[in-house]
């Protein structure tokens, strides 16, 4: 196991100057120490693998020297940055991609595919990989400066790296809203044996909806982050009624969807945005988007309908409200929940609605 901290001084000392990330459960503890230690290399958190990639390529070309980290799932939505952008103008810096593991029950399905094949996909990129050493400081440091000259990823394996807590001022305190499990309690009851079909987004959503949604049509998107709203938008427009339960980090991830939904307000279609501003299933690092308007910017896609909710009460008046006629989005600010169980397998992969 590496030393965190000392790790990412080893990096200050060759110059690194940011950390361009989505957030993953693998590199938390790495993830935690720049946040903490944001003097010696900039944490820069971005809405899309695709984002960090074009973000780190700019650096690059500025005369930067930053770090992209990512998970293997998210290394598809940089295929197209890498291909098209990082090969053909030769634009190299390290590219740290988490390998998630795969085993039936005890694993999120959306890392069943690459559990095996993700050298498979490193190597239609034109990339080669190597495996970050968790012994030795100095030999994965060199593996990082490697990535300067040749094509290469490194993967990061499970507990590299030793653990490190947030800093206190980087913890968030959310104790004066209301839990998400409160609100999908709500749904839960407003909605039980009804055929209105929820979508849960990837992450904690999905595992606290199959707890606390018990009588309700639902489906647990446990991949295809940024995605659940056009899933919901194509259920919507084959006629059936959906409510989407997304979250803050989910919702700038893939915002083409936004901008979908709004040409059209004939469907059946409400988004529940659960925003508790952290990634919560990766270590509850801040999303850091309060800069975001988000009712702001659901107005300016076209969409009418969207109000704020905070407490509890105007939840019950809001779902009471919901007629399904139109598009309507909700922006609610929860708290957390304690992990609850992934749902099983069988439900995960039900999918006809």
């Amino acid at each position: 196991m590496l030393d965190t901290e000392e790790f990412i001084s080893k990096l200050a000392v060759e110059g690194y100057s940011h950390f361009c990330v989505v957030p993953c459960s693998f590199a938390k503890n790495l993830i935690n120490g720049s946040i903490n230690h944001g003097d010696k290399i900039e944490y820069l958190p971005c809405a899309s693998e695709a984002v960090a990639c074009s973000v780190a390529a700019g650096l690059k070309m500025a005369g930067k020297k930053p770090i992209v980290i990512v998970q293997s799932s998210g290394l598809t939505n940089m295929g197209s940055c890498i291909t098209s952008l990082l090969v053909p103008y030769e634009i190299r810096f390290p590219i740290i991609v988490s390998w998630r593991t795969y085993k039936d029950g005890d694993s999120e399905i959306q890392h069943q595919h690459l559990a095996t094949r993700l050298p498979d996909l490193i190597d239609a990129y034109g990339y080669s990989h190597t495996i970050l050493d968790e012994n030795s400081i100095e030999q994965a440091v060199n593996q990082i400066k490697e990535c300067e000259d040749e094509k290469q990823i490194c993967l990061l394996e499970k507990d590299t790296f030793s653990k490190v807590e947030l800093g206190e001022e980087h913890q968030l305190i959310l104790s004066q809203y209301p839990k998400r499990s409160e609100y999908l309690k709500l749904l839960n009851e407003q909605y039980k044996d009804s055929n209105t079909i929820f979508i849960g987004t990837t992450g904690n959503t999905a595992r606290e909806m199959y707890t606390f949604m018990p009588d309700t049509k639902n489906f647990y998107m446990v991949g295809n982050m940024g995605g659940a709203l056009s899933v919901g938008l194509g259920m919507a427009k084959a006629g059936k009624k959906v409510i989407v339960c997304g979250g803050d980090a989910e919702f700038v991830m893939h915002m083409g969807g936004l901008t979908t939904v709004g040409r059209y307000q004939d469907i059946n279609l409400t988004y529940i945005v659960f925003d508790n501003e952290s990634n919560k299933s990766t270590g509850g690092q801040k999303t850091y988007q309060r800069h975001i308007n988000y009712k702001n910017i659901i107005t300016a896609a076209g969409i009418p309908n969207s109000d704020n909710i905070n407490t509890a009460k105007v939840m019950i008046d809001q779902v009471s409200d919901i007629q399904h006629t139109g598009v309507k989005v909700l922006i609610v600010k929860c708290s957390y929940d304690v992990v609850t169980p992934r749902p099983p397998l069988m439900l995960v992969k039900s999918k006809n609605y």
